[in-house]
């Protein structure tokens, strides 16, 4: 499955913004995808992730509680809104699918997306 990350731009502190991860492939809809960041001079980090059906979901890191991760299987589209955006969410975004439900390193993400910059101003 091959993915693209969409939808990041410049916003200021205290604004939504919803990340868009289009995937092509017929087998799209058996994958978990995840959501992932990457700041300057920091790791990859996790953030969200879904199961193959959208049943079920999952959260982590400084975004829990902030972002909600949906997905449309129909239009082979996930996507990650993200409120109450502050300065420290300025990062590289991506996406990833999985085989595996559950899983939060990067290891376990077989297929990555090119990420999209967001940039939150104070």
């Amino acid at each position: 499955v091959q993915l693209q990350a969409s939808g990041g731009g410049l916003v200021q502190a205290g604004d939504s913004l919803r990340l868009s991860c289009t995937a092509s492939g017929r087998t799209f809809s058996s994958y978990t995808v995840g959501w992932f960041r990457q700041a300057p001079g920091k790791e990859r980090e996790f953030l969200a992730g879904i199961n193959w059906s959208g049943g079920m979901t999952s959260y982590a890191g400084s975004m829990r509680g902030r972002a909600t991760i949906s997905r449309d299987n129909a239009k082979n589209m996930v996507y990650l809104q993200m409120d109450s955006l502050k300065p420290e969410d300025t990062a590289v975004y991506y996406c990833a699918a999985s085989t595996y439900w559950g899983r939060t390193q990067m290891s376990d993400f077989g297929s990555w997306g090119q990420g999209t910059l967001v940039t939150v101003s104070s």
